[in-house]
């Protein structure tokens, strides 16, 4: 990442902690727009060691209910980190064990979408969206060597943000989604995401 990319437009990193509460409130609301709902993101899991970081397009609604990222069961995403990081039973451990993991291989986890109203859990019935600050949590993110989107959805609105960046982007990775709605073999899956080995 180019010096020039570290300041922090907010003047501190609190800004994006204090994501968490209000996200976990946002998250948990049903306001209902006919059979839609508005569902809203969670707060970033990074540090400023962070090398790598994930987008998603929005939880679903298993991962909503569990205040968790990629909490569905037959959701790849688990169990190709831990294949890739080389951790045993990656998937079966906690939560909160997970993420202390990624974060000690610097790896980091977020969305592009901060809220949208969606009927299910399909990307493609995400409506009204509003895009989360992507390039303003980038410049929290010093060492940071590549982006990585987890699926299509994430791709095209993330790189909407990023294409302002212009050289001073960080890499970026378009990879294909590990939710179970994307019927890809996992063999085929975890041979692409191998590519964000090259930037821990």
């Amino acid at each position: 990442m180019n010096g020039g990319m570290t300041e922090n437009l907010y003047g501190n990193d609190d800004y994006f902690s204090s994501l968490k509460s209000e996200r976990v409130i946002f998250s948990s609301m049903s306001e209902t727009n006919g059979m839609e709902k508005k569902h809203a993101s969670f707060a970033p899991e990074t540090t400023r060691d962070t090398r790598l970081l994930i987008l998603g397009s929005l939880p679903g609604a298993v991962s909503l209910a569990a205040q968790a990222y990629y909490a569905h069961p037959r959701n790849h995403f688990w169990r190709i980190m831990g294949m890739l990081l080389d951790e045993e039973n990656f998937a079966a451990r906690s939560y909160a064990w997970r993420l202390r993991i990624l974060k000690k291989n610097r790896i980091g986890l977020w969305d592009v979408v901060a809220q949208a109203e969606r009927e299910g859990s399909l990307d493609q019935n995400l409506k009204n969206i509003t895009e989360n600050p992507l390039t303003e949590l980038i410049e929290t993110l010093p060492n940071l060597r590549a982006i990585a989107f987890n699926g299509n959805t994430a791709t095209r609105i993330g790189m909407r943000q990023l294409k302002t960046l212009g050289d001073y982007a960080p890499v970026c990775l378009s990879l294909p989604s590990t939710s179970p709605a994307n019927t890809m073999p996992f063999s085929e899956k975890l041979t692409m995401w191998q590519a964000v080995c090259l930037y821990l």
